[in-house]
């Protein structure tokens, strides 16, 4: 993000606790919220007149009279408002709407390629989000920000990308910029994968507070979620896995160049250049998703030695940060078992018995939106205030 968007949020601050207790979706009367808050309940009433007055809480009927007048209830009215969210990949993109609890309400994709730069990738974005909205005949007032996910490091204070190395001509261009000539309101960026943890953490796994999202596509990279919050380290590069040099082993003994990175070893293209080497073509992570498929004995191998690289790095991960979930998404997921077995022969092995006692490795469920209910999620975040993933989201 940038200094420019650094705006006060559609929420007074005193009534952004209220809203965040019933952006569990659960509907309360006053006098239950006075007793959670131990606010007194004429200074509930002021708040929720407010937040009543901004559209982002409606009444939901009548609680149970326990003598007289049943009380109302409030709830949460995620519908009050809407969010841009765009997943950029190094061959996809998705544009969507979603509304404040992060439910994305429609969208659409394409393939594209990053490295044809940032404007054109850019303005396909930017005209898809613009029919997308058009379409819901809503004012622009409703539109309280846009989110963008982009497949390299970004400087998370400003929102621009770092010395990306699989987006040429993108390095340090200013996409807030670039996006609020089309939609002048926040607009906040970051890695691909950070937001692929913020949408899979809200979407599958809510009741887990420390997650570690590794996408393993054209990339390798990982989004750290602990204590129930995003880690993006002091300027946005955490989890930048895909440079790391494998730590190997007696049993996994050192190959490929000597100067490989994991990227190098365990990526789509990095596996699609082991089997062309072996006899067999590929070049894309589709590729090797289609010949998995087949269930090449050669293929399934290659797959299973990118998921112990893989694994030697995780590995790492688990010792140093203990997470309960490892998610593996990516392009590359889509190959089946041989990957995940790999990384958790791997983990398994490496890891002390107490970071892998309670310890699931298992595939991304968010699908193709988990990219962009994260880029939601990072603007309802920064509207709103964080515990928009309180209770798992709707398909």
């Amino acid at each position: 993000m940038t200094d420019s968007v650094r705006e006060p949020g559609i929420v007074a601050a005193d009534a952004s606790d209220l809203l965040a207790i019933l952006r569990d979706g659960v509907p309360r009367t006053r006098a239950q919220l006075a007793e959670i808050t131990g606010l007194a309940r004429s200074t509930v009433a002021v708040r929720i007149d407010t937040l009543t007055a901004a559209g982002l809480v409606a009444p939901a009927g009548d609680d149970v009279s326990t003598g007289g007048r049943p009380p109302a209830r409030i709830r949460f009215n995620p519908d009050s408002r809407v969010v841009v969210a765009i997943d950029l990949g190094a061959t996809h993109g998705v544009v969507a709407l979603a509304d404040l609890a992060g439910t994305i309400t429609t969208s659409e994709s394409r393939r594209l390629l990053i490295s044809d730069g940032p404007e054109p990738v850019l303005d396909w974005a930017l005209e898809a989000a613009q029919r997308l909205f058009a379409a819901t005949g809503r004012p622009l007032a409703d539109l309280v920000g846009v989110g963008i996910g982009v497949p390299g490091p970004v400087e998370h204070s400003t929102g621009l990308p770092a010395n990306p190395p699989i987006m040429p001509g993108w390095d340090r261009f200013d996409i807030p910029a670039y996006a609020r000539r089309v939609f002048d309101v926040p607009v906040l960026v970051d890695n691909d994968v950070n937001l692929l943890a913020l949408g899979e953490h809200a979407l599958a796994w809510p009741d887990r507070s420390d997650l570690l999202f590794v996408k393993v596509a054209t990339g390798i990279g990982a989004g750290i979620i602990s204590g129930g919050r995003l880690q993006r380290g002091a300027q946005g590069s955490a989890g930048d896995l895909g440079h790391v040099r494998v730590p190997f082993s007696s049993e996994t003994p050192s190959h490929g160049a000597r100067d490989a990175d994991l990227e190098a070893l365990a990526s789509g293209p990095a596996i699609a250049r082991a089997l062309t080497a072996a006899g067999i073509p590929a070049e894309t992570s589709d590729d090797v998703v289609a010949l998995a498929r087949t269930g090449n004995p050669e293929v399934l191998q290659a797959i299973r030695q990118a998921g112990r690289d893989l694994g030697e790095v995780v590995a790492t991960c688990v010792n140093m940060l203990n997470p309960s979930l490892v998610v593996v998404g990516g392009s590359l997921s889509r190959v089946g078992e041989q990957l995940l077995a790999g990384v958790r022969e791997v983990v398994y092995q490496r890891s002390t018995p107490l970071a892998t006692q309670h310890l699931t490795i298992t595939e991304s469920r968010s699908g193709e939106t988990g990219g962009a209910i994260g880029a939601a999620i990072m603007v309802i975040q920064h509207t709103l205030g964080p515990g928009v993933a309180s209770r798992p989201l709707p398909h």
